[in-house]
């Protein structure tokens, strides 16, 4: 496997110095849809980016215990590789990432549909019942009853292939929640606005960042960036924008990192990360 340009450098370059990204963030940038990568280059690249190498380890091993990777040998000696499983869930977080920025560009507009998801799993299988839970709050559906989901998003496609026999769904193009029925009021009464624009106040501050601190290593600023991505993006359920009330702050600071994502790509290193992912 060719040794990508800034792993070449990262032995004579001083680690960065501004707020590492997390662990897992360098991991997964660095894991290709098919295939190894060497854990030399991972721990280059973690310290590189201002991190410590038992941080990185217990991301490591964290991935692996959940079956999201599988490690072959040990130390930098060794190389990881991503699961059936981890390749599945990786690529929903991506499939997340288009959906966005498809609604920020008005290519992906509301239908008018609510889908509507009831979990038929019996008691006594409690635990699949648990893991479907997380499967739907993980994908942006709200809870309206119990065991009963709602989304304006049709959901089939990210949710495990054997939800369908533990779920029963609908589709209404009218809907009443406690007496609510106007759209952007039913938006906001089960996905609540504040807190997912303040989730994005750190991309916001991470683009800052990358202005003031533009002579670090291509890659180390594009870790950076991912990492304020991922972590705003993490619970919010990218409600359609016709559900929010314009304008969207959201939507501006994904524009913006998209701009600064693609200005980065075409400098030395900058296509090393997320490779076969975000090309």
């Amino acid at each position: 496997m060719a040794t990508p340009a800034h792993s070449r450098r990262s032995r004579s370059a001083a680690p960065a110095t501004g707020t590492p990204p997390a662990p897992r963030t360098v991991l997964e940038a660095l894991l290709p849809a098919d295939g190894p990568v060497p854990l030399a280059l991972v721990y280059e690249t973690a310290n590189l980016a201002g991190l410590e190498d038992q941080p990185l380890r217990l991301a490591i091993r964290r991935a692996c215990a959940a079956g999201d990777v599988q490690q072959r040998g040990r130390g930098r000696a060794g190389s990881v590789e991503l699961t059936a499983a981890g390749r599945a869930r990786l690529a929903r977080d991506r499939v997340g990432l288009a959906l966005a920025l498809a609604q920020d560009a008005g290519q992906a507009p509301w239908d008018g549909r609510w889908h509507l998801i009831a979990l038929t799993v019996p008691e006594r299988d409690r635990a699949v019942r648990d893991a479907l839970r997380r499967e739907l709050l993980a994908s942006g559906a709200a809870p309206v009853a119990t065991s009963l989901y709602v989304s304006p998003h049709d959901l089939s496609d990210v949710l495990p292939a054997a939800a369908r026999g533990a779920t029963a769904t609908a589709v209404a193009t009218h809907l009443d929640v406690r007496g609510t029925t106007e759209p952007q009021a039913l938006a906001e009464q089960l996905w609540p606005a504040a807190a997912v624009v303040a989730a994005y106040a750190a991309v916001t501050r991470a683009l800052a960042e990358d202005d003031a601190d533009d002579g670090a290593p291509v890659p180390v600023r594009q870790l950076r960036l991912a990492d304020a991505l991922d972590r705003a993006m993490r619970d919010d359920p990218l409600i359609p924008l016709e559900l929010r009330v314009a304008p969207w702050a959201p939507s501006h600071a994904r524009g913006a990192w998209a701009q600064r994502w693609q200005a980065l790509r075409v400098l030395d290193g900058g296509t090393d990360l997320y490779r076969g992912w975000l090309d």
